[in-house]
């Protein structure tokens, strides 16, 4: 690597693998290696977008922060999942994404050296963004269990220290579907004051849960409303993937070193997008649409368990996405990876460089493939790994 900063963040392996689908220009192919989407984003999302792309007002960098009605319906959409009272003009600015929002978190509340909680496998894209602020990466283990994955939160806590500078927590976690809960908040919210660290709440897919479970978000704990970062994107719940459009809502002291950032890194968010996410986001019906969408990919999750029955896969609560012990099957998650794109046609992504545990496990995609095309999967299993 040329620059020191590039020396620890590898690739994230869904590029490798879904390129190599792309060239392969099969039909056939299934493609279980990327976090899209088949189901369509929210009518009323493609109406707007349709009438701003005509709009001036659209085409152009300001307002810096976002637009006022965005930055209105995503704190009004984290006040009511939270229950704090969070106001738009000074605890809410939007990014160019999720993704993008966590970066600027990352870059104005972690110091050099200083510690990020995670829990473990863990998307690599999380991984490579802490270590491109300059902090480290601290791992905490994900257990596979019949029920799921499970995080201790005794254990969580306990890796908070004087060197953290803020636990990064998803639910349902991405790549396993994990979810924390009250117990986890419960048990961070007396560490987190001791070693004044912030909870960064990655809250991309926080509605789509299944099984019956219901949004937990940390800062409804009331210790926590003072410590949370709410980081929220358009691209999962919504399916607006290419608008994006993402936002942060906190508390004013740091919101406003987040917005600097912002200005600093990507300046402003696509502006033909944002009319319609926030239209999207405060629409009436707008849980009902995520619930709907919810319950086709919980659908499709159970299709791909079945097909599957008898293989080591770990059941996920929520989420796009399951994993899949290859170290259960005596192979490497490259070499599986191989093997089902070549004999069995499906593309999936090894989990190498996903937290520790990552080099374990393959990644199977549920949220893109219809229900028909999952029918034979178990047969594609088969023809590859015999």
């Amino acid at each position: 690597m040329g620059v020191s900063r590039l020396r620890h963040i590898p690739g994230i392996g869904v590029d490798l693998v879904g390129d190599a689908a792309d060239a392969a220009g099969d039909p056939d192919m299934l493609r279980l290696e990327n976090l899209d989407t088949d189901l369509r984003p929210p009518r009323i999302a493609l109406e707007v977008t349709r009438s701003a792309v005509e709009d001036d007002a659209a085409n152009s960098y300001l307002p810096f922060q976002g637009h006022r009605e965005l930055r209105e319906a995503a704190a009004a959409h984290v006040s009511r999942l939270s229950g704090v009272d969070y106001d738009p003009a000074t605890e809410c600015v939007s990014a160019a994404g999720g993704l993008n929002a966590l970066l600027n978190v990352l870059l104005a509340t972690v110091e050099p050296g200083r510690e990020v909680v995670v829990c473990d496998p863990v998307y690599a894209g999380l991984v490579n963004r802490i270590r491109l602020a300059g902090g480290v990466p601290r791992h905490v283990p994900c257990v596979p269990a019949p029920g799921g994955w499970h995080v201790d939160p005794d254990r969580l806590a306990a890796a908070v220290g004087p060197g953290t500078a803020a636990v990064l927590a998803m639910t349902p976690a991405m790549p396993t579907g994990a979810l924390l809960g009250p117990d986890h908040w419960k048990a961070l919210a007396p560490v987190l004051e001791r070693h004044d660290c912030w909870l960064i709440h990655n809250a991309a897919m926080e509605r789509i849960l299944f099984d019956g479970n219901r949004p937990a978000h940390p800062a409804a704990h009331p210790a926590l409303a003072e410590r949370t970062i709410t980081v929220g994107s358009a691209s999962k719940e919504l399916r607006l993937i290419g608008w994006r459009v993402g936002w942060t809502v906190g508390p004013s002291r740091i919101v406003s070193d987040i917005a600097l950032v912002g200005m600093t890194n990507v300046v402003c968010q696509v502006g033909i997008a944002q009319q319609a996410v926030a239209a999207a986001l405060s629409a009436p019906d707008a849980d009902d649409d995520v619930a709907a969408a919810t319950r086709v990919w919980e659908q499709r999750r159970d299709i791909v368990m079945r097909q599957l029955d008898g293989y080591p896969l770990v059941r996920p609560h929520g989420g796009w996405s399951l994993l899949l012990d290859t170290a259960a099957l005596g192979l490497a998650p490259a070499e599986a990876s191989e093997r089902l794109f070549r004999h069995g046609r499906v593309a999936a992504t090894p989990m190498t460089g996903w937290g520790p545990s990552g080099d374990a496990y393959l990644r199977l995609v549920f949220a893109n493939e219809p229900a028909d095309r999952l029918g034979d999967l178990r047969e594609r299993f088969r023809t590859a790994f015999g």
